[in-house]
């Protein structure tokens, strides 16, 4: 959200881009990328839930008017504003109200150097000052969208421009290098098993995220899609957001899936429908998704508050939000209304196929749908046609075995009756 919705957002680094390219190199010698490493929580999943807002505006006295109006009906406050992130002063305000309001706080750092930063100073200074109340760092955002939707095919033009003119191209590393630019733009190179391993090694390599752990800090991102490999990569919490992707109920196989079968915590955040006002959804369709969201087992139930509309103290959320709001409060509050336990079924799709699913010809790690992606498609909407959030959608992996876990099991490539 925050590179898409906010002009402070952050873009993939050139180092990113260079990784990028050397992994596919590596495609040319070795027939198999490896095996994964991953980082897998081993406290247990709490039952606590938190419903909540971000805040995206940009001072305190903003800050404090929200927290003012939610604070009886909410229990976490995501401090997820550009702006009050690069000012510690600023940020310590507001978390020191909105835990004096009673409420537990997440706070929002993009890419930073711990190293030259008051921010690293900060969380760890933070743990001392709020204990349990300071749930942990929302950092970065959607690592997973950048990948799908970033321009490759401009960067790979470029990479080739760039080569053939600077005379190098006689060289054996430059010429893998323009090969696989190459092979790339003309879709003769398809390297998934690569492309996972690149992706899932550059956030384990992170130094912020290996700060951040090493102060037993829970590691938190929103995205919309990749989300089985965002956990591989060291991420703890996930958020999908709901409103201008896929259907509810797919982003919450695809998230609940994952996290089930590796161990990890997940939650939700409403974003935008429209690209301008009113942005979000009415407060109906917005309870309507959180609390389906809430009976599939969500720990974290969020609204994204951003932009601010003129005339609007609280953002864009209006009574009608609030309203959801207070009503969501009761609900998680009422032992009546059942969760999913156990999902009913599950469907695997192959090992390492990131593909963003928000349509059928979405794009797969760096390249264009291929001739897998309509079968998919279709057995994956029938599958959520059939069984909603009782779906769990996961990936083809040894590491992450699905034997005895669900009783009944779909792949992707058999024919449904």
């Amino acid at each position: 959200m925050v590179n898409f919705f906010q002009v402070w957002g952050q873009s993939l680094s050139i180092k990113r881009l260079f990784i990028s390219c050397i992994v596919l190199i590596s495609l040319v010698c070795v027939l198999s990328a490896g095996v994964f490493l991953y980082y897998q929580q081993s406290s247990k999943v709490s039952e606590s839930v938190y419903l909540g807002v971000s805040f995206c505006g940009n001072t305190t006295a903003e800050a404090k008017v929200l927290i003012d109006k939610i604070k009886d009906y909410t229990n976490l406050f995501v401090l997820q504003s550009g702006p009050v992130s690069h000012n510690m002063t600023a940020t310590t305000e507001i978390c020191d109200y909105a835990t004096s309001q009673g409420l537990d706080v997440i706070v929002f750092f993009g890419w930073f150097d711990i190293e030259h930063t008051e921010r690293g100073y900060w969380i760890q200074e933070a743990v001392k000052r709020y204990g349990d109340k300071f749930l942990g760092v929302y950092y970065y955002d959607e690592p997973g969208g950048l990948q799908l939707d970033y321009d490759w095919e401009n960067h790979f033009m470029e990479w080739s421009a760039h080569i053939k003119a600077s005379g190098v191209s006689n060289d054996k590393f430059y010429q893998d290098l323009l090969e696989l630019s190459e092979g790339y733009l003309n879709g003769t190179i398809q390297a998934y098993d690569a492309e996972a391993q690149m992706y899932v090694k550059y956030m384990q390599n992170s130094p912020n995220i290996s700060f951040l752990k090493d102060n037993s800090l829970t590691v938190f991102v929103s995205d919309y899609a990749l989300f089985w490999w965002d956990y591989l990569g060291g991420y703890d919490v996930i958020f999908a957001e709901l409103g201008w992707t896929n259907s509810t109920a797919q982003e919450i196989s695809l998230l609940k899936g994952a996290a089930h079968l590796q161990n990890k915590e997940w939650g939700v955040i409403a974003t935008w429908l429209y690209y301008d006002e009113p942005y979000l959804d009415t407060g109906e369709e917005i309870y309507n998704q959180l609390l389906l969201s809430y009976k599939a087992g969500a720990k974290y139930l969020i609204i994204f508050d951003y932009p601010t509309i003129e005339g609007n103290p609280y953002g864009v959320l209006t009574d009608d939000h609030f309203e959801a709001l207070q009503k969501l409060w009761t609900d998680i509050n009422n032992p009546a209304i059942k969760r999913v336990t156990k999902p009913e079924a599950v469907l695997v799709l192959p090992q390492n196929y990131g593909w963003g699913m928000r349509h059928v010809n979405d794009r797969i790690w760096l390249w264009s749908a291929d001739e897998h992606s309509p079968q998919i498609w279709e057995t994956s909407q029938k599958l959520l046609e059939q069984y909603g959030i009782n779906l769990d959608i996961v990936y083809d992996d040894p590491q992450f075995p699905i034997t005895n876990k669900y009783p009944k099991i779909y792949y992707w490539n058999q024919t449904l009756t």
